[in-house]
């Protein structure tokens, strides 16, 4: 993915977060980390989203999709069963296409100047990774029954 930009940084006496949090580890630990670096770079791509009001529609809902996919992802890393996994990842996989379709919205109405073309392609596998690693669970449960 390209670089599009920083994440605000903070200001004042406190410091910035660490950032502790490690999805390499485990089982899915690949697609975590991946989903991590795209919620980051669609922060990155918000703070460059213009103020007015498609804009802030747009950035919103590109961000709500983007790191919703992500963390319903590491919810079923951690689910309690396996219908709570292919559920889980279910709902990260219909998110993280939802956010395929506003970063390409946002790349075709030219809202950023921004080469939008690595970030797409990168939301595109990833949500391709996610419906087929949710139809495999489901079929895995339902062979289970």
């Amino acid at each position: 993915m390209s670089d599009i930009g920083a994440v605000p940084q903070e200001t004042g006496n406190r410091k910035p977060a660490t950032g502790n949090f490690k999805p390499e580890m485990g089982k899915g630990a690949n697609i975590a980390g991946r989903l991590l670096e795209f919620g980051v770079a669609v922060l990155r791509l918000s703070s460059q989203m213009p103020r007015h009001s498609a804009g802030r529609h747009v950035s919103l809902q590109l961000v709500r999709s983007a790191t919703s996919a992500g963390a319903n992802y590491e919810e079923a890393r951690a689910a309690e069963s396996r219908g709570d996994f292919v559920h889980k990842l279910g709902i990260a996989a219909k998110e993280m296409r939802e956010a395929c379709y506003w970063v390409a919205l946002v790349a075709r109405s030219g809202l950023v100047t921004a080469n939008l073309k690595d970030m797409l392609g990168e939301a595109s596998e990833l949500a391709a990774i996610l419906g087929a690693s949710a139809r495999t669970a489901r079929l895995r449960r339902a062979g289970e029954e």
